[in-house]
């Protein structure tokens, strides 16, 4: 069985690592051909298994562009000879579109797309001419999964997909990864040091996630906290002029991409999420389970994702004014630190775990190919 997907981009971010998460729990029996609509844009692919059947086709059309009928049409041809397409995200519907234009008369493979959420250019609100798009492209695809309830609604109302059509699929973790003791030295080039207490995000450096408001938010922390930004990308060079603009130098780390989120996650005392935009992050998941509170943008589905405790240092939190109280409650209170975070790991246990989730993709996926079996 062979398996396409086309991605907005394929560097570590929660849908390509879900995504490798699934080539993995799918097994070598099924092949997958990943292409990234960013060239060169493959760094997740470090976290997929060896043993999976896995290709980056370097010839494949470019996903972006003007929309002509003859790039969708070169797109359509190259989806020819797999089982399932799968597209991800606004920077892959031009796919959609051309699957949409030739799906009957190229005899082409059943598609599903996947939406996880919006990027900088969306964050003050949706695109009209977007919006437009995907009500013209999505009529043939199999399914179009979400995992948040916020997307759910702007597929049904905003979309104005049928609900049958609709999956909602929360993103889940493998748990017991969470549990366990970190090292020290999990990160590259950084150890943590004893009495130390870390304060810190797992994210991409990209300018949706708007890390400098979370470095003017833990700008007051004082000693023994650090502010430790765990990530890649290209907004690393605004992120550091925060930290000298606001004196924080030594104060702060970026150590870079962690292959091992449990174990980075492990690390922190206090986990923060500073993001425009966000649907329903892995990281935070990943956060509760690792029995940290949480101090977060009233963005996406967070305020409900994390335990009733927590919810006061989501609620209402619209700017590094409102993060930087939060943040503070929790640095200052060691007691309610440990409390939000056991209520937060109770819930990640009872409603997190991922094999719940694989289930659901590969019931999703089947369903799409008249149900096949695989993995």
């Amino acid at each position: 069985m062979r398996l396409l997907h086309l991605h907005s981009s394929f560097n570590p971010g929660g849908k390509e690592l879900r995504c490798a998460k699934l080539i993995g729990a799918f097994g070598p029996r099924v092949e997958h051909a990943i292409v990234s609509g960013v060239p060169g844009a493959l760094g997740a692919a470090a976290a997929i298994d060896p043993e999976m059947r896995v290709t980056y086709p370097e010839h494949f059309p470019t996903l972006t562009g003007r929309p002509s009928w003859g790039r969708l049409r070169q797109i359509a041809e190259a989806m020819r000879g797999f089982d399932l397409v799968l597209t991800y995200n606004w920077g892959a519907m031009d796919a959609v579109m051309a699957h949409r234009l030739f799906a009957q008369k190229l005899k082409l493979p059943p598609l599903v797309h996947h939406e996880d959420g919006f990027n900088h250019d969306e964050t003050d609100g949706l695109k009209r001419s977007r919006n437009w798009f995907r009500r013209l492209a999505l009529p043939t695809v199999a399914a179009l999964v979400v995992p948040s309830q916020m997307l759910e609604r702007i597929a049904l109302e905003t979309w104005r997909q049928p609900a049958a059509r609709v999956r909602r699929i929360a993103n889940g973790i493998k748990l017991d990864d969470f549990a366990k003791a970190p090292r020290a030295d999990a990160l590259p080039g950084l150890v943590k040091q004893p009495g130390e207490l870390w304060i810190g995000t797992l994210a991409g450096l990209r300018a949706v996630k708007n890390l400098p408001r979370l470095v003017e938010a833990c700008a007051p922390l004082q000693a023994p906290w650090k502010l430790v930004i765990i990530g890649e990308g290209p907004e690393r060079p605004a992120i550091e002029a925060q930290v000298a603009r606001f004196g924080m130098l030594g104060r702060v780390h970026l150590p870079g991409h962690a292959a091992d989120p449990a174990q980075a996650m492990g690390l922190l005392d206090l986990f923060a999420l500073s993001s425009d935009s966000e649907q329903f992050p892995i990281s935070v998941v990943e956060a509760m389970a690792s029995g940290l509170a949480v101090a977060a943008m009233d963005v996406g589905d967070i305020h409900e994702m994390v335990s009733e405790p927590n919810r006061p240092f989501v609620g209402n939190i619209r700017d590094a004014a409102d993060l930087r109280g939060a943040i503070a409650i929790l640095a200052n209170n060691a007691e309610l630190r440990q409390h939000v975070g056991i209520a937060n790991r109770v819930k990640a246990q009872a409603e997190y775990g991922e094999d719940a989730m694989i289930a659901s993709y590969r019931a999703t996926y089947a369903g799409a190919m008249g149900g096949k079996t695989f993995g």
